[in-house]
């Protein structure tokens, strides 16, 4: 298994399919920054599926159990069940993060092409802090529609929530009620400093420990034990055994140590970490004629000169650091 500097294993890789979105959510990709007037990738410039193939082969020869595809939004890449049939025979855990808006139309052809598993991402249920949190008007009851829709196709579905104080940390409790005795896993990220658009401020974000604490004032949680080491949330679950919830504290309880997890930009940069400052290009290796066992070496090589810890290391000197957008590389 291939290990970076700090004896950390690759098993993660992360695939972000396009760079392109139909919501601009005020934390990831806000409509003051990426309006109409903003210049996405060209078609040309994006991996083809094929391409994407090569690299999660790659990858998966290199010790990698588990791909996720992400964007942007990934359902907006057309025919994107077609690269769910091309991954699926590589064996890895194939699972894709999505903001469910296509999900209702697109739930059976994800399933039916090998996809195993769903995460989508809902920050409220409150409808107008929804509609305000993705800016285009988008409601809350499609979301849950395609949810509905996911779990018909026998999707297991995970929801992801990002909670900034003062916008919908309000809801926090709201959303862990109707989630309990659903069967879907919900998990209650902290508001990250990823990019360099959306104006964050620690002031904004609300701790795991918070979340915990206001819904086990009312609903009493006991911790789990994690499934694996460097299982990125940390687990909740009901004492009355209706269900379980998640937290991902990467601002107030860093993980990095157990960090197993690589990110392919759109463009196809290979990224060691969310915060990187810059992707090393596969893209120009494969269209360069790399063969197979050349991309594998690669890619080897970049992991086993990893050093990242950006969250462990997160300062004021940090936060004007250049990073990429999570438009590009995903969650």
């Amino acid at each position: 298994m291939t290990r970076d500097r700090l004896g950390r294993p690759l098993r993660d890789l992360r695939i972000s399919v396009t760079d392109r979105c139909n919501f601009r959510c005020v934390y990831c990709m806000p409509k003051s920054v990426f309006g109409a007037e903003y210049r996405f990738l060209d078609r040309r410039e994006l991996l083809t599926f094929e391409e994407i193939e090569r690299v999660a082969r790659a990858a998966v020869a290199l010790g990698v159990e588990k791909l996720r595809l992400t964007g942007g939004e990934p359902l907006v890449r057309k025919d994107v069940e077609k690269l769910i049939a091309l991954l699926a025979p590589l064996g890895a855990e194939l699972t894709l993060t999505t903001n469910a808006s296509l999900l209702a139309a697109k739930a059976h052809a994800l399933a039916a092409a090998g996809l195993h598993r769903i995460t989508v991402s809902l920050d409220s249920l409150d409808d107008g802090t929804f509609r305000m949190m993705n800016d285009v008007d988008f409601s809350v009851s499609k979301v849950l529609d395609g949810i509905a829709a996911a779990a018909d196709a026998g999707l297991p579905v995970k929801v992801n929530a990002v909670v900034k104080r003062g916008l919908n940390d309000d809801g926090v409790v709201p959303m862990a009620r109707y989630f309990r005795d659903t069967g879907h896993t919900l998990r209650f990220i902290e508001y990250m400093d990823v990019g360099a658009t959306n104006g964050w401020r620690l002031d904004d974000v609300v701790s795991a420990a918070e979340i915990v604490e206001r819904i086990s004032a009312e609903l009493p949680l006991e911790p789990v034990q994690a499934n694996y080491r460097g299982e990125v949330a940390q687990r909740w679950r009901y004492t009355d055994g209706s269900g379980e919830i998640g937290v991902i504290a990467s601002v107030t309880q860093p993980f990095c140590g157990d960090c197993t997890r690589a990110r392919i930009s759109a463009e196809g940069r290979l990224y060691t970490c969310l915060f990187g400052l810059r992707g090393h290009d596969l893209r120009a290796r494969i269209r360069g004629g790399a063969s197979d066992e050349e991309l594998q070496e690669a890619l080897g090589a970049i992991w086993a000169k990893r050093t990242d810890r950006y969250s462990e290391q997160r300062s004021e000197a940090t936060l004007d650091l250049p990073k990429v957008e999570m438009s590009y590389i995903g969650g």
